[in-house]
């Protein structure tokens, strides 16, 4: 009878929260968003559901910031940002550098303007041996990464560190060795910033190939799955999670 009653607890806690996405998700101040590949992993996970605070980074004059609550982007935030090669695909990633910061890799270690930084979120292959990985930016380029990325290390690597322009940031999967990011296809501009991952309002225990559907059966996969699993393979433990930064430097 306990599981029973915590099962329809947890069924009435979601739906609340479906209600007030549906409420307040398509406003300016707050949008839903679904990680469908393991980039963030496992910070966030495939299959998480996130509100996204589209009001912390805007835009903000002198009387607006007395009122609310704008910030600044910072290193260790994790930001939701349109795609600079195709700006409709929303993308997940941490902050690791921001305008002025000096960046590289040594043996997979960050190098923060100078100083060796400690990263306790980072997931590492340790069996995957990619120098350009590993001693970023001082490594040959893999095969195939985007011509913006090229362009980055091109212009902007002096003395062996990557120096982040004004108006762009260095962003990087957590996931490190399974994330295509900044080190693939360059810097996020400013103006792609539009928000704040803030809570993981559901996460549900699908194959990454029903969050990206190719064709109808993925979808028909997805929705059999959902109606034959949805208590067993919802992760009722990242219900209402927090997605918080890490302070770097």
């Amino acid at each position: 009878m306990a599981t029973k009653t915590r099962l329809v607890r947890h069924w009435l806690a979601e739906w609340t929260v479906t209600g007030l996405m549906l409420l307040f998700g398509t406003t300016t101040l707050v949008q839903a968003f679904v990680v469908p590949t393991p980039s963030m992993d496992t910070t966030i996970r495939v299959g998480d559901h996130l509100l996204v605070d589209k009001l912390v980074y805007a835009p903000a004059n002198d009387f607006s910031k007395a009122l609310l609550p704008y910030a600044d982007v910072k290193r260790g935030d994790v930001i939701v940002f349109q795609y600079p090669l195709d700006e409709a695909q929303p993308y997940v990633k941490r902050v690791i550098g921001v305008p002025g910061d000096r960046i590289q890799f040594m043996d997979n270690q960050l190098i923060l303007n100078g100083q060796a930084v400690e990263e306790p979120y980072k997931r590492q292959n340790a069996g995957l041996r990619v120098p350009y990985l590993r001693n970023f930016p001082n490594e040959a380029p893999v095969p195939g990464i985007e011509n913006r990325a090229i362009e980055m290390l091109q212009a902007h690597v002096f003395n062996g560190e990557l120096v982040v322009p004004p108006g762009m940031y260095f962003a990087i999967g957590d996931n490190r060795d399974n994330s295509a990011d900044s080190r693939f296809w360059g810097f996020v501009p400013r103006e792609n910033i539009y928000g704040k991952p803030v809570l993981v309002w559901w996460s549900y225990d699908a194959p990454q190939e029903h969050w990206q559907p190719q064709n109808d059966g993925h979808i028909g996969d997805h929705t059999k799955d959902m109606a034959l699993h949805f208590f067993t393979k919802t992760r009722w433990e990242r219900t209402f999670q927090r997605i918080t930064s890490y302070p770097l430097g």
